[in-house]
């Protein structure tokens, strides 16, 4: 078994074109598994090639089946008015263009296609983002996330969930869905909800993953993505139950306190770990095992 699973990076980002490959061999070799999250037809389609060039690894590498993919379309790019550099590279020529946001319409036939490849272990990342686009997008998220859901069902894969400034309607969403949820639905990724929010999705059966901002100093009062500061994150902490907690980076983005202002990366989990532990009054290794199970479970790891 895995000494940590990272749940949610995204190593095939443009912020990783010069050292990708020591990047994920550096969490490979520390015992790590990874699943690298798609979020548009681009970036998921790299994150199935990924979890398959790293098949076969020896067993000093760590892992035979190490990485992982999901496959989805992000919320925000839903419209092409979204231009992440990290994630999607300057444009350009050739391999220096990176990755496009083309404002893109859900293809069914193409993520499923994607989607039945045994590397991919989930559908996302997918959900509702009301921080960076306008009211009129609302109907095309919420469209997109049907979709979604739609899929996660049809090939029995749980879902990548992302919400930002929109647990109600999501949850309106998921309970109106809720026939076609699996057993193991999914994960609600870098929680920013309320209690309440936290309450309504753990009854619907999903998890909730956790990342480098319960790191942060409780003196600063961070506020990440908009809603919930780092003392926030340490309730929520303690009001989920462990066997519904997984770890994440988000990598490239929100680096552990240890690394602020660097970028993010999978081998940091450990950091969230260590930190989980303390909240919880747990130690490191009880955290990682925990975790740990709890990832294979939800995702089938294998």
């Amino acid at each position: 078994m895995s000494k940590l699973i990272d749940v949610h990076t995204h190593t095939q980002f443009a912020a990783y074109n010069e050292d990708r490959d020591a990047v994920i061999r550096r969490a490979l070799d520390a015992g790590m598994w990874l699943i690298n999250v798609g979020t548009q037809r681009d970036t998921s389609k790299a994150a199935v090639d990924l979890a398959h060039k790293y098949e076969g690894l020896p067993a000093e590498a760590s892992a035979k089946a190490g990485v992982f993919a999901t496959v989805g379309l992000h919320p925000i790019h839903s419209e092409k008015s979204f231009h992440d550099l990290q994630e999607l590279g300057a444009e350009g020529k050739g391999e220096d263009k990176g990755f496009l946001s083309r404002g893109e319409i859900f293809d069914c036939n193409y993520y499923k296609k994607l989607a039945e490849d045994p590397k991919v272990v989930a559908i996302g990342e997918c959900g509702l983002d009301y921080y960076h686009l306008t009211e009129e997008t609302k109907t095309r998220q919420a469209e997109n996330f049907k979709y979604h859901v739609e899929l996660s069902s049809n090939v029995k894969k749980p879902l990548m969930i992302h919400c930002r400034e929109a647990f109600s309607d999501l949850i309106a969403l998921l309970t109106e869905y809720s026939a076609l949820l699996n057993k193991q639905p999914g994960v609600c990724h870098f929680f920013t909800g309320s209690e309440e929010d936290a309450k309504k999705l753990l009854d619907l059966g999903f998890s909730f993953s956790f990342g480098g901002v319960i790191t942060f100093p409780l003196r600063l009062a961070e506020r990440s993505r908009g809603e919930a500061g780092a003392s926030a994150y340490e309730k929520l902490v303690k009001f989920i139950p462990l066997d519904r907690i997984v770890l994440e980076t988000d990598a490239p983005y929100v680096a552990p306190q240890a690394y602020r202002g660097k970028r993010n990366e999978p081998l940091y989990v450990e950091e969230v770990a260590k930190k989980m532990g303390k909240i919880l009054n747990k130690d490191f290794e009880e955290i990682a095992r925990i975790t740990t199970e709890n990832a294979i479970r939800v995702f089938g790891l294998k």
